[in-house]
């Protein structure tokens, strides 16, 4: 690994990394706004095909999350995200093209979540074992706090982006800005000059003993377990929240895609505050306490959403939502670090993979139960279930910071 400037900004293929991220995540942000309203608004559907969908987009992490780690570790991750990317923006193409050509079904849109959920994982598994390598270990909370960033002014620019093309072009048309911002993306990234070191070959044994291995480390180490159980809880609970999130602003609240593009875009900014204090905060409060007291502090405001009504009170309730993402990239940049920090470069992949199978295990469980809640208790109470979940999640976290915990 050669030396790294004083700033991770002055070295010219992490800012290649940032921007591709930059254009990739917005195009992600688009996704998450118009694909569900493709179903919503283009083709009618119920409470439950909806929650159906959001299961189908995150399904990928179970199908190939662990094998998929595995085999990242033995090749190189920069290929792997320009041909995730592409291949992303390929898929999303088909969603226009077949409405444009009045053949989009439902079951055509399924298909499409699931392929770009699988591509997704490969994507994010090599983008973030990619990082250690790119900007070196000392580098790291700089280099995902300046990430988180990125995702955090996406995440205001893409709803805020959304919403209107949604208004004025439809949900399928809109979609052309999420393949446009992941093909920059792709082929940004294939400028980025630092190459890294191939895997070292030695002996390959069987794909499911890598698997195994990379799951012995993960749940056999007492503070990665803690992070990933804790995660898997939230993000159960995070999803069955979302899932019905879209639902119970254009149909409860009777918001238009421009004003439930304006609620998505101040989550952003209360993400965007989070990435900018992200590392200050780790320093101050130490990064295990962040990990468990962030979402602690930050996830009963999401209650205040099931309390709104057409009015002032879905402004208020619009800051509840901006406190979880505060808190949530504020966690995430600190779990991400310690996660990094405590595994050796040769099982980064398979920690990653693993995190992700455990962590996201219970996201399409999340959006099935989502879609059930909401079509037989109804929105509302879907809601209240979901924000008393993500606030208990804070348990699990706690032992991030017990002092046996120490690596």
């Amino acid at each position: 690994m050669h030396r790294r400037p004083s700033g991770l900004l002055s070295d010219p293929d992490f800012r290649r990394l940032l921007t591709a991220t930059a254009l990739g995540q917005l195009g992600d942000r688009v996704v998450f706004l118009a694909l569900p309203l493709v179903a919503i608004t283009a083709l009618d559907a119920s409470a439950f095909q909806v929650g159906l969908l959001t299961a189908l987009t995150t399904a990928g992490s179970l199908l190939v999350g662990l094998p998929a780690g595995a085999w990242l570790d033995r090749t190189r991750k920069r290929p792997v995200l320009i041909a995730a990317d592409l291949a992303r923006a390929l898929v999303l193409l088909t969603v226009p093209v077949a409405w444009w050509a009045g053949r989009l079904t439902f079951r055509w849109l399924c298909a499409v979540a699931l392929t770009h959920g699988v591509l997704t994982v490969f994507f994010d598994v090599a983008h973030v074992s990619y990082l250690p390598h790119l900007v070196g270990r000392s580098h790291l909370v700089e280099g995902n706090a300046r990430l988180s960033a990125v995702r955090s002014v996406t995440a205001i620019g893409g709803p805020a982006v959304a919403g209107p093309l949604v208004g004025g072009v439809g949900a399928p048309a809109t979609l052309l800005a999420s393949v446009l911002g992941m093909a920059l993306s792709g082929l940004l990234a294939t400028g980025i000059r630092g190459r890294e070191e191939r895997p070292d070959p030695g002996e390959r044994p069987w794909l499911g003993r890598d698997i195994g291995a990379g799951l012995r480390f993960v749940l056999g180490h007492p503070a990665l377990r803690a992070v990933v159980l804790g995660d898997a809880m939230f993000n159960l609970f995070l999803v069955l929240y979302q899932a019905m999130l879209l639902v119970y602003l254009e149909r409860v609240i009777g918001l238009s895609p421009f004003g439930i593009g304006l609620i998505l875009s101040g989550m952003g900014c209360g993400a965007l505050l989070g990435a900018l204090l992200a590392a200050r905060v780790a320093r101050r409060v130490g990064q295990r306490t962040v990990i468990w007291l962030a979402p602690l502090l930050t996830c009963p405001p999401t209650a205040l959403m099931p309390l709104a009504r057409p009015g002032w009170s879905v402004g208020v309730a619009a800051a509840g939502l901006a406190a979880l993402s505060l808190g949530g990239v504020i966690r995430v940049v600190a779990q991400s670090s310690l996660q990094q920090t405590l595994t050796p470069d040769r099982l980064l992949g398979r920690m990653n993979a693993t995190a992700r199978f455990v962590s996201w295990g219970g996201i399409p469980l999340g959006g099935l139960l989502g879609g059930a809640s909401g079509s037989a208790l109804g929105p509302t109470a879907t809601l209240w279930i979901g924000a008393t979940g993500m606030t208990l999640s804070a348990l699990p976290f706690s032992r991030v910071a017990e002092p046996g915990h120490q690596p």
